[in-house]
């Protein structure tokens, strides 16, 4: 089966990288040119012929919008969904979801979820986790497809579970980064050792894997990219969303809401998410004067 893969930010191209190098048949489209020269030599000159010649289309674009634009959703363009497998790999809103399922399969294609939990750096490890959702034959479908790029595929169900259970995730994540900003914030202010706070965090019970990239991370100011504020923020709003629509208290993602638009506020959107520490700092002077 021939794959498209439609959309190499961040996570996009070390994940379409994982599925050139396992030997997929594979042709790519993004907006941006990517690094890799591999890459290069199988982008589309346009998302709709990456379409037509694929089997099975993997989106992992930013929002619904750039997948309305990309499908031709509402246009005549998308018409050709029809006889093929699309595969939501991005995070929106549940109902985003759900509705573009009913649109697709009316148009004669096919559609599962399959967002992913991880960041860049277990993108390119081919570590990240995917919830799958969708019709039991078509999951089983896409599942094999997409094992050069995961460690694991968990199935959640009927659309839109895996966009719900990935929502569900990102409480937890966003909550234990701003949290470990938190400590980092405290621990300077009271003048700690930050190397010590590290050693700390990393040989206790607490700590994980992602723990692990984000204290150093902390510890160093180094707010190179792996899961850019911006879109934490993005999918901060996302949870908040979902949580007031099904009269959810999420007092601790609210929070973090704020502090994330803070960070971008500030000038950090394309920062790494622990510099959500630089919205915390912000805080802290405002108090302070």
């Amino acid at each position: 089966m021939v794959i498209a893969f439609l959309g190499l930010g961040v996570m996009g191209e070390p994940m379409a990288l994982n599925l050139a190098r396992a030997g997929t048949p594979l042709v790519v489209w993004s907006r941006r040119q990517p690094a890799s020269d591999e890459l290069r030599a199988l982008m589309a000159p346009t998302a709709a012929e990456a379409i037509a010649r694929a089997d099975v289309v993997l989106l992992m674009l930013a929002n619904g919008a750039a997948i309305d634009a990309v499908l031709g959703r509402g246009t005549e363009l998308f018409d050709a969904v029809k006889g093929k497998i699309i595969v939501h790999m991005g995070t929106t809103a549940a109902e985003y979801s759900a509705g573009l399922a009913e649109e697709v399969i009316a148009a004669g294609g096919r559609y599962v979820e399959a967002p992913v939990s991880g960041s860049r750096k277990p993108a390119e490890a081919a570590q990240l986790v995917t919830m799958l959702a969708g019709e039991p034959g078509d999951v089983a479908v896409v599942r094999p497809l997409l094992a050069p790029m995961v460690r694991d595929a968990i199935e959640c169900g009927p659309v839109p579970q895996g966009l719900l259970m990935k929502l569900a995730v990102n409480v937890y994540l966003i909550n234990l980064v701003t949290g470990l900003a938190e400590a980092y914030h405290f621990a300077e202010r009271h003048g700690l050792d930050l190397e010590r706070l590290t050693a700390v965090l990393n040989a206790g019970q607490m700590a994980s894997d992602i723990s692990r990239i984000k204290t150093v991370k902390l510890r160093d100011r180094e707010f190179g990219v792996q899961a850019a504020i911006r879109d934490v923020h993005y999918n901060s709003e996302l949870v908040a969303d979902a949580a007031r629509r099904a009269g959810i208290a999420s007092p601790l993602l609210d929070v973090c809401e704020q502090l994330f638009g803070e960070a971008v506020a500030l000038g950090y959107g394309g920062a790494d998410m622990v510099g959500v520490v630089t919205a915390l700092e912000a805080r802290t002077r405002r108090i302070s004067s």
